[in-house]
């Protein structure tokens, strides 16, 4: 690889990012900064407009991968009932991450500050979502984890040899469009992360941790609901 196919690389890399996650992350830092007084209620057109964002994000990833002359497969993205079932296997590790994630978190916080750290839910923000929040939910998770992991992991450790680098930006940029649950809930939901960046780092298949991330969204969904 030349010197310029690698920057060219980079910058393709940086500008999915920007186009799938920038948005996500002023919103979330405008939450994180104003405080829970920021928080409101999605209405079904800000729900139209997450969905037209990331299919515009994969659409542009598609499009990235063609120029070389790949498909979403060269991602580890295949359809198999192997791999579906994989994913409930890692659902749970996952879940049991973040829920020992976020116990460290709420320790670590009560033994500095003396009391437990108050963490914004999904409640706050989704509740009473309308029928437009369905598809919104059906495609995050496909949105996330074949652009934040199985791209950005993939284009890393081609570029720089380090399955511990790719795992680690791809679980800053996760934490940092999930700030608007503040530092302690980023925190914790960064484990559940961080279990999926390590499956997919070591077995480099998508559809698992798509599975698996679907399974832990639609369990808040139906605690909301």
């Amino acid at each position: 690889m030349t010197a310029a196919e690698r920057r060219q690389r980079w910058f393709e890399v940086c500008l999915v990012l920007l186009v799938a996650c920038g948005g996500f992350f002023l919103r979330s830092l405008y939450l994180l900064m104003d405080g829970p007084g920021a928080k409101e209620q999605i209405s079904s057109f800000r729900w139209t407009g997450g969905i037209v964002q990331e299919v515009a994000a994969l659409l542009l990833l598609g499009y990235v991968l063609s120029r070389r002359g790949l498909r979403f497969a060269k991602l580890g993205f295949r359809w198999s009932m192997r791999d579906a079932a994989m994913g409930l296997l890692v659902a749970m590790v996952s879940y049991a991450a973040y829920g020992l994630g976020n116990a460290l978190v709420q320790t670590i916080h009560h033994l500095a500050y003396g009391t437990w750290a108050t963490v914004p839910t999904a409640k706050d923000f989704f509740s009473h979502p309308s029928i437009v929040a369905i598809p919104f939910l059906l495609l995050s998770p496909f949105f996330e984890e074949l652009i934040v992991r199985a791209y950005l992991m993939t284009e890393v450790i081609e570029l720089t040899g380090s399955s511990t680098l790719a795992v680690a930006l791809s679980v800053v940029v996760q934490f940092s469009y999930h700030l608007y649950y503040g530092w302690a809930g980023a925190i914790s939901l960064s484990f559940f992360n961080l279990a999926l960046a390590l499956y997919y780092a070591r077995s480099r298949c998508a559809l698992p941790v798509i599975v698996a991330h679907e399974l832990f969204d639609w369990s808040a969904v139906i605690r909301i609901w």
